[in-house]
């Protein structure tokens, strides 16, 4: 069964641009499109997309509030958030509410497509850059001295840290294994075993916790 997405965003230009980038995916599938936050929701419900590609600036109700809408009226939806946003403060917001992607609109199309296919399998994609601007902007306000390692940072070994700069570098789990020469599963028992040393519940808050700790170098 192909992955089914609901295209979000008020210019009907970039959304057929994205439609036909999708549609050369087999696995992709485009079942529906919305011009306003409000229709998204309707759709949404109407439709129940596997994963919604969710503009942040729409007319009626924006990203911020069709992600809390949907993230209680229809959890299983997925949702990603393309945004051209620099208020870093704005975006966090959204990842509060509950995203499970974050991308920016000037993005090639691979990673779009790369995005969708992580999300549904379960996993949170953020894109590097983003990432390092959401934590700069978090570290500098009201910043304090922090420890240059933490306990859960001292647990982790060499391997779990290899894992974890991976993650930070937008790998999915595929990748990983490849890359290390491990199989997926191996990939996500690290993951969990890492989950709970550093005290996250996701990817993209170890992605945060490897750029706070220099595991990731910003």
């Amino acid at each position: 069964m192909p992955i089914t997405i609901l295209i979000v965003d008020d210019h009907a230009l970039l959304r057929q641009g994205i439609k036909k980038v999708l549609d050369l995916e087999s696995d992709l599938s485009v079942i529906g499109e919305a011009a306003d936050g409000e229709e998204a929701i309707k759709l949404a419900l109407q439709l129940k997309p596997d994963v919604v590609l969710l503009d942040v600036n729409m007319p009626k109700k924006n990203g911020l509030e069709v992600t809390k809408e949907l993230r209680q009226l229809a959890p299983h939806i997925k949702i990603v958030l393309l945004t051209i946003h620099d208020d870093e403060n704005y975006v966090i917001e959204v990842v509060k509410a509950g995203a499970t992607g974050y991308l920016l609109k000037d993005i090639e199309p691979g990673m779009l497509i790369k995005a969708i296919r992580s999300v549904h399998s379960g996993e949170s994609f953020i894109y590097p850059t983003l990432a390092r601007r959401l934590f700069y902007e978090a570290d500098n306000v009201g910043k304090r001295p922090e420890p240059s390692r933490t306990r859960g940072q001292d647990s982790l070994t060499m391997r779990e840290i290899e894992v974890l700069q991976l993650i930070g570098q937008g790998l999915s789990n595929q990748e990983m294994a490849q890359r290390l020469f491990l199989s997926e599963k191996t990939v996500k028992n690290h993951l969990t075993n890492i989950f709970r040393k550093i005290n996250v519940s996701d990817r993209t808050q170890a992605v945060i916790y490897a750029i706070k700790h220099k595991i990731v170098q910003v």
